[in-house]
């Protein structure tokens, strides 16, 4: 007898459904959403089982990762199709939803997700930590101008340590605004320097990961690009082409095609939207900091002439993304090329 199992995870408990191979259910229950709770009831209920399923969420990796070790058969599937196929069940809950991924497990109609080890996880906290403290900051920066503004006070174009300078110089006489702006530059003092602590960390993450270094030898590509490169990857040989590597991160165009309809928009934004504006800021970078020739900058200086700015920058984040992939894939380093070449 072959058995399948669906999981219908939430933070306290997990629903279990057990069907056989013609989609009949065996046997269901809820256990307490602990990986060793739910291989005892698998293994108690569904010896052998074919396939365990269960959808992404906030606890999918930790839990793939404790079921697979357990010597589990798990698969994780992508909510969004699970979704799909359980909308069509009047009633909406746990023991249904459990079910319906059993058999979605039963009748293999479903793509794999691919999940991340707890490392790349890790570093991608540290990332999104970083950029969280970033944001914050700059809301803090731009709040302390709203409010100067009001009173006819410009700080101006300042960056750094300027900033505080030039806006404790503009408060100094003036004990209404000390008490309003003062501790919106304490909180961004504060923050200023956890993120100096946040950075590096990033820069020894990178100074130590060979292929990271690889990375950085890209025009445009710093230390933090390339470790959400590489977090958000975790394996390059899962793309069987890099040139696929585009669409994962969204930067290709959305396509409609119906009868006589067929239209190209702006670009999916599908994947992770972390990484996808790093690379877009690599491709800034690239197109107008970097004064190296090379036959990325000349095809992305060619394509700004023609589209515009804007447009070059997500096409050549697109093609540094293929070319970073590939690079992974070959264990190289950026090849430069000269300008008389580029040209």
């Amino acid at each position: 007898m072959e058995y399948y199992v669906g999981l219908d995870v939430s933070l306290k408990q997990t629903s279990i459904c057990v069907v056989n191979q013609t989609g009949s259910v065996v046997r269901e229950g809820v256990v307490d959403s602990d990986p060793k709770a739910i291989a005892a009831f698998v293994r108690s209920n569904a010896p052998g089982a074919v396939r365990i399923g269960l959808e992404t969420g906030s606890t999918s990796t930790w839990l793939w990762t404790e079921l697979k070790r357990l010597g589990l058969p798990v698969i994780c599937i992508d909510a969004r199709h699970a979704k799909a196929v359980l909308k069509m069940q009047i009633n909406k809950s746990d023991r249904n939803d459990a079910a319906g991924i059993a058999r979605i497990m039963q009748t293999g109609w479903f793509k794999e997700v691919r999940v991340k080890d707890l490392d790349s996880h890790s570093i991608r906290a540290l990332l999104a930590s970083r950029a969280l403290l970033v944001k914050i900051k700059r809301d803090l920066e731009n709040q302390i101008r709203g409010l100067l503004k009001n009173h006819g006070l410009v700080i101006g174009r300042a960056k750094f340590n300027v900033f505080a300078v030039r806006a404790e110089e503009l408060i100094e006489d003036r004990p209404e605004l000390m008490a309003a702006v003062g501790p919106l530059l304490a909180a961004r003092r504060a923050i200023e320097q956890q993120v100096g602590d946040l950075d590096r960390k990033v820069l020894k993450l990178a100074r130590y990961d060979v292929q990271v270094r690889r990375f950085m030898t890209a025009p445009g590509v710093g230390p933090i690009t390339a470790l959400c490169f590489k977090a958000t990857i975790d394996d390059p040989t899962r793309f069987r082409r890099s040139r696929s590597f585009g669409a994962y991160v969204g930067l290709t165009t959305r396509r409609h095609a119906s009868g006589e309809v067929d239209w190209s928009g702006r670009i999916s934004k599908c994947g992770d939207a972390m990484l996808r504006t790093y690379l877009f800021e690599a491709a800034n970078v690239l197109l107008t900091r970097v004064p190296k020739w090379s036959a990325l900058k000349a095809w992305g200086m060619r394509l700004a002439k023609r589209n515009g700015l804007r447009k070059a920058k997500v096409a050549v984040a697109r093609k540094l993304a293929v070319i970073l992939h590939r690079m992974w894939i070959d264990g190289t380093e950026f090849k430069w090329s000269t300008k008389k070449a580029a040209a």
